[in-house]
């Protein structure tokens, strides 16, 4: 069995959407010849994007050996020292603190291991896996889960800032043996704007949903409303400011407000406007991080609104639905999205039919492959209320919903995904069962 060092921040019993990718390939890899040795944070929950969700670590086998930088974490930088930080291109306390350990922590425990792998973000985590690769004389893995500065969802100051960020996501991948992208627009982009990465493997193994998270029947229900669910962060506030947008520090026509609630429920009052009968007939309900600003401003008596839920339940909760709504954030016309949700791949999984609001790129074509999912633009609104009342109608007549096809949907499976990881360390490692061919996939998770 060879050992690996499993870099990752965000680690059970901490929870939400970064968790996920990581805590599956650490209960999956010992199947395909790999120990993963975790090396993570203090587990904190803290802020919107680390919230706790002890349950996860159920998916951790007793034997897997977690350790933790377990120095205090910077506090957050007050509001001025950020905006000091992000136009001066100054180091963060934060990036310093987790650079620092985890190569402490690494070195100390990891005298044994055959290969460093580098789950991000955060992106410092490239460079903590470099530097404690070349203590340890050992060949690194980076997994980008988001695209960094090719990201169009991350706004920077102005496009000088997001080029010099470039340059510096260029020389941390720079002493990587692989680099793993998780959707195919990503890996074109980074081959594009990183020439240099053309010389090792840029693989794509994309998000995906786990089986054991799907056995048993599906939750009861004691109501006979029409279910729409939508799971994840409800990107309610802009986080492109005026100078952003005019400095070229945002993407041109990018819309992160429609990465959200907002249109599903405009196109939900359109809807009872023309079909005034179906009120009281309909519940939305919103599973995630939501602003208390957001909570107020919706005065729905149709909107249940859960806050975060632990990953079990809101499995349970997508698979209670009559209908689950996917967003994402708007692009203008010609230009393909990066990224595709993580909670894509569970809702396909869930077998409910999707109403996805998505831009052009994988989760567009993905979706449209899937046999089950109705598409909309992104803030289309009265595309989004024909949906709506088709998905509405076709459930009062009794109507069987639409499945998604099932072989494209185990391509997706967290044990396929797995075995494709641990190809690519083959590969890094040399060992005989890597492939002479460039190990990639094709869109959607197939095998070349």
């Amino acid at each position: 069995m060879k050992r690996v060092a499993f870099i990752a921040y965000y680690f059970p019993p901490l929870g939400g959407g970064g968790v996920q990718r990581s805590v599956k390939f650490v209960k999956y890899l010992p199947s395909f010849g790999y120990e993963a040795l975790v090396v993570t944070g203090p587990a904190q929950a803290a802020g919107l994007w680390s919230p706790a969700d002890p349950g996860l670590v159920d998916d951790v086998a007793p034997e897997t050996r977690v350790e933790r930088v377990d120095a205090p974490e910077p506090p957050e930088p007050s509001r001025l020292r950020f905006r000091a930080e992000r136009w001066a291109g100054l180091p963060r306390q934060f990036s310093r603190w987790w650079v620092d350990g985890v190569a402490q922590v690494g070195a100390a425990v990891g005298g044994d291991i055959d290969l460093v792998f580098a789950s991000m973000s955060p992106f410092e985590t490239a460079t903590a896996a470099a530097r404690l690769a070349e203590r340890l004389r050992k060949p690194w893995v980076a997994d980008l889960r988001d695209p960094w500065a090719l990201d169009e969802v991350s706004v920077f100051p102005t496009a000088a800032h997001r080029r010099l960020e470039l340059r510096r996501m260029e020389r941390s991948l720079a002493s990587a043996s692989a680099v793993v992208m998780n959707t195919d627009e990503a890996a074109k982009a980074v081959l594009e704007a990183v020439p240099s990465l053309a010389s090792k493997p840029v693989v794509t193994i994309p998000n995906g949903y786990d089986d054991d998270d799907f056995v048993g029947p599906v939750p009861a229900r004691g109501d006979s409303a029409f279910r729409i669910v939508h799971a994840g962060f409800a990107h309610t506030e802009p986080v492109a400011g005026r100078a952003s947008r005019m400095l070229g520090g945002a993407v041109r026509g990018y819309d992160l407000m429609s990465r959200s609630h907002v249109h599903l429920l405009e196109a939900l009052n359109v809807l009872f406007q023309r079909r005034p009968e179906l009120r009281g007939t309909v519940e939305v309900h919103l599973a995630g991080q939501i602003s208390q600003g957001e909570r107020e401003r919706i005065a729905a008596d149709h909107v249940r609104v859960h806050g975060f839920l632990s990953h079990s339940d809101t499995i349970g909760l997508l698979r209670s639905a009559d209908l689950l709504f996917l967003p994402m954030h708007d692009l203008p016309a010609g230009r393909r999205a990066r990224t595709v949700p993580g909670k894509t791949y569970e809702y396909l999984a869930s077998r409910r039919p999707i109403l996805a609001a998505v831009p052009d790129g994988n989760a567009r074509d993905l979706l449209a492959a899937s046999g089950s999912a109705f598409l909309s633009r992104p803030a289309d609104a009265g595309r989004m209320a024909q949906i709506l009342e088709d998905q509405i109608d076709r459930a009062r007549g009794g109507e069987q919903a639409p499945e998604p096809d099932s072989r494209l949907l185990a391509r997706f499976e967290r044990r396929h995904l797995t075995a494709q990881l641990a190809k690519t360390f083959d590969g890094v490692l040399g060992e005989p069962a890597a492939a002479a061919a460039p190990l990639a996939l094709t869109t959607f998770g197939e095998p070349a």
